[in-house]
């Protein structure tokens, strides 16, 4: 089976669903950011640190490459990966794009919760990251709207909703479990 490429914007729940379904079917999961890290030793931070984006979005890019070649993978892209180069349309290409639509109130809620893993926003406040967040979506919607299908994000916060949001993702698709 040809991949299936999640992406949407941060905190949308990209891993969260990827790792369920990793649990929950024989497809393997990638998380394209720890893939990244993995072969090049280095976080995502310092390479952003040491070489800058564009050097980041370089290898993003080749790693997107290599990863669209392997059957049975469902893989969580970077929030900006799609937004990049042709990456979305190498993806529409090779797999299944599926944008992982979440809403406003929920992104924030979650990035709020989390923003001290993320230094992108881990210094603002409620307000700026309310208003960074929304700007994001204006540039990046144009981009995840060509994702092959959308898929609502926003019940993926206890193991219930995960799980049940897996299955109705597996469901959706066809896939085989591991039951």
């Amino acid at each position: 089976m040809k991949p299936i490429f999640l992406i949407g914007y941060m905190g949308c729940g990209k891993s969260t669903l990827g790792r369920a379904l990793g649990r929950m079917t024989p497809l393997r999961f990638i998380d394209l950011d720890n893939y990244i890290e993995t072969r090049y030793h280095c976080t995502v931070r310092e390479i952003f640190a040491l070489d800058g984006e564009s050097r980041f979005r370089d290898l993003e890019r080749r790693m997107l490459d290599e990863v669209s070649e392997f059957e049975d993978v469902v893989v969580a892209c970077g929030g900006g990966t799609p937004c990049f180069g042709d990456n979305m349309d190498m993806m529409n290409s090779r797999g299944t794009t599926v944008f992982l639509d979440t809403s406003f109130p929920k992104l924030l809620e979650r990035l709020k919760r989390g923003r001290h893993k993320r230094p992108l926003i881990a210094d603002k406040s409620d307000e700026e990251l309310a208003s960074f967040i929304v700007s994001a979506l204006d540039e990046r919607i144009p981009y995840y709207s060509k994702a092959a299908i959308r898929f609502q994000g926003d019940l993926l916060e206890n193991e219930t909703e995960i799980d049940d949001t897996a299955m109705r993702f597996i469901t959706l698709f066809d896939l085989p479990t591991n039951q």
